[in-house]
């Protein structure tokens, strides 16, 4: 009896001792398969950074060749307004020795999908014309009542956003709203998501006071920033543009006739650039603002967000 009762120890001793085995292999794989998880995603982060980067790069060199032999004028044929349709990376990554595939143990760019687009942002109202130094301008307000009015949306907002911008740009102490950054973050200032996300499209944070652009323009930005103009003058304009664009401000104004004042231009200094890099199921946004002095091309700011999944209203 007492020998099998040694038996009987001695086997519970030995499943305890498998049991505890088991247990901790299990869970030093578990921790090396996190630590290798972890590490995998920190170098996809860093790769997909440092290739938006590059596709940034890339992007301003396009809009210095436009300045450098596209002359003053920017409009919608341009090679910078095309859009980059998602694309495999390996194919940017193959034009040295006619390589159809980067062998790296590091990454698999076969699974690896770039696209992007370059926006002018003087095709949109320039929120920063409302108010300058503490003072409203009168023009610009009209400009953005008749958008407001366009778009279906409260003038008390409207009323929120001119006197946010005032106090913003002007010297009203601590107790005055910082200036959004970006159209996304007109929140501060008091307005609905719903009214941000609905002006999005048509308006812009530039650092100084803009015209709009007549030749990248949509007929909306149009109507409301041209004094006296309908639907259908707005219309003409981007009909007429579509088969020759505008050479000078002076074209726009031949083109209505009459004593429409067009307070606009045909050149532009300020862009955004959208890139997307999708890895798998994975996907990173960026989007940077860039300004375009001559050839010298400055970005501004950069920011990450999931910009191109935003539902539209």
């Amino acid at each position: 009896m007492m020998k099998k009762a040694q038996q009987g120890a001695a086997l519970l001793l030995a499943m305890l001792t498998v049991t505890l085995v088991a247990t901790f292999a299990a869970a030093s794989m578990w921790q090396q398969w996190r630590a290798v998880e972890v590490e995998a995603a920190e170098r996809g982060r860093a790769q997909s950074a440092w290739i938006l980067v590059g596709a940034l790069d890339f992007s301003r060199l396009i809009l210095r060749e436009d300045a450098r032999s596209g002359g003053n004028v920017d409009h919608l044929a341009e090679p910078w307004a095309v859009p980059l349709q998602e694309s495999r990376l390996s194919t940017f990554l193959a034009a040295e020795n006619n390589v159809s595939q980067v062998d790296d143990a590091s990454t698999d760019t076969t699974e690896a999908f770039l696209s992007g687009q370059i926006t002018d942002m003087q095709s949109r109202l320039n929120l920063n014309n409302l108010a300058a130094n503490g003072q409203v301008s009168e023009t610009a307000l009209r400009q953005f009542t008749r958008l407001f009015e366009q778009l279906g949306l409260p003038q008390q907002e409207l009323g929120l956003l001119v006197e946010g911008l005032r106090q913003a740009g002007g010297k009203d102490g601590s107790a005055a709203p910082l200036m959004p950054p970006t159209v996304s973050q007109l929140g501060w200032l008091g307005l609905s998501p719903a009214t941000v996300a609905t002006l999005a499209p048509y308006v812009a944070i530039l650092p100084s006071g803009t015209l709009i652009n007549a030749n990248t323009a949509p007929a909306e930005v149009l109507l409301a920033a041209i004094d006296d103009l309908d639907m259908a003058g707005a219309q003409k304009i981007v009909q007429a543009r579509e088969s020759r664009h505008f050479r000078t401000a002076q074209d726009v104004k031949t083109l209505l006739g009459g004593n429409i004042d067009c307070a606009c231009a045909v050149q532009s200094s300020y862009f955004e650039v959208r890139g997307r890099l999708r890895i798998g199921g994975t996907m990173v946004d960026e989007r940077s603002l860039v300004r375009r002095a001559g050839q010298v091309i400055t970005t501004l700011w950069r920011e990450r967000g999931a910009f191109d999944r935003e539902p539209t209203p």
